[in-house]
């Protein structure tokens, strides 16, 4: 059984992750920016679902395959850095397009932002190998469901707190997002971060 102590230094060690900047990071953001506060939150929702399903794969063992498996990390990564990049190259279009009357910059919906979430999530190799080296150390030798499923539940409320904490803390900022002028900066800069992150997940190993 995990005890309490291991219980709180994996709560500490997966919320410093989720806190780290990355991909998740900037699809949430830029969500709430310029969606607003539902979107943003739906967004959050989807990579909390990837932390699940890596954690569970973890646990599972199935995760241990991927990282030991070149050919399904390579493809995994790339697909990962694709999805990234077509996100970024999204972004930077919608930096350049003609303005448009109102707050809403471009079509969305809640669905496409936890679709946004899920994939920057399950796509990236990273969590793989964050979960498949972190898991082991808080779970007793012969580990039963209910330490598993407590584990990975942790790791998704921690990461839904924080993103939706992100989320609704920029989502308060819309209406200055909805200007042209600074719409167009975030859209850039976003899209340029999502391209450097694509481009760093495809040529650096995990």
């Amino acid at each position: 059984m995990t005890t309490t102590g291991q219980l709180v230094a994996f709560c500490g060690v997966v919320g410093l992750g989720a806190m780290s900047p990355g991909p998740d990071f900037a699809v949430v953001v830029r969500r709430s920016a310029l969606r607003g506060r539902a979107e943003g939150m739906a967004a959050a929702t989807g990579v909390a679902t990837g932390v699940f399903l890596w954690a569970v794969a973890a646990a599972a063992g199935v995760a241990a395959l991927v990282a030991t498996v070149p050919v399904v990390l390579t493809s995994i990564r790339y697909a990962g850095a694709a999805y990234l990049a077509y996100l970024g190259v999204r972004a930077l279009l919608a930096a350049v397009r003609p303005a448009v009357a109102g707050p809403v910059a471009e079509p969305g919906s809640a669905g496409g932002a936890f679709r946004d979430g899920l994939l920057c999530n399950a796509l990236n190799p990273k969590a793989a190998v964050f979960f498949l080296a972190l898991l082991p150390q808080f779970l007793p030798a012969h580990p039963g469901a209910a330490d598993t499923l407590t584990l990975s539940l942790l790791a998704v409320g921690i990461t839904l707190l924080w993103f939706c904490t992100v989320a609704n803390l920029v989502a308060v900022f819309r209406r200055l997002f909805a200007r042209s002028r600074v719409r167009r900066t975030l859209d850039g800069l976003s899209g340029a971060a999502l391209l450097a992150l694509g481009a760093r997940l495809a040529l650096v190993r995990p």
